[in-house]
């Protein structure tokens, strides 16, 4: 093969390498096929969420999302109550993150900056973490307390 065969062979395998390996939906936002989406609700509010229940899904949760669709965001499990900490790494939206316990009760509520690396604690142990839009929380009135329903167990 010539050189500028292999160079044009090269430069093709580079750009479908640096390609999203993820399908942009019609809001913008990648939309990882690996992850399972789920239907909640708190109170009368309905939200639809991908699940991250793995360590490498947690670890990645929103990062390089551009926007989200209406009333979508991120539902973060772990195996075992325990304290939690998010932050927002390489993540461009601003987000609030909902701190919940076992049974489904919202422990606290955290206003996070884009591509912040402040540490984001939850008030006691934490089975799960909601990530919305920032200000989807206050929008829909919802505070430490309330309730989410439909949460995996």
């Amino acid at each position: 093969m010539s050189r500028r065969l292999l160079a044009l062979l090269s430069t093709l395998l580079l750009i479908t390498a640096c390609l999203p390996s993820q399908e942009q939906d019609r809001h913008g936002a990648a939309a990882t096929a690996d992850l399972a989406v789920i239907s909640l609700r708190i109170g009368d509010h309905p939200l639809t969420a991908e699940v991250a229940d793995t360590a490498p899904l947690r670890a990645k949760g929103l990062m390089f999302r551009e926007s989200l669709p209406p009333d979508h965001g991120m539902l973060f499990i772990w195996e075992q109550p325990e304290p939690v900490a998010m932050w927002m790494l390489n993540t461009p939206l601003p987000l609030s993150v909902a701190f919940i316990d076992a049974r489904g009760r919202i422990l606290n509520i955290a206003r996070m900056q884009p591509h912040s690396r402040t540490l984001h604690h939850s008030d006691g142990a934490a089975r799960y973490a909601l990530e919305m839009p920032q200000g989807w929380f206050g929008q829909h009135q919802i505070l430490p307390g309330h309730h989410v329903d439909g949460l995996p167990q």
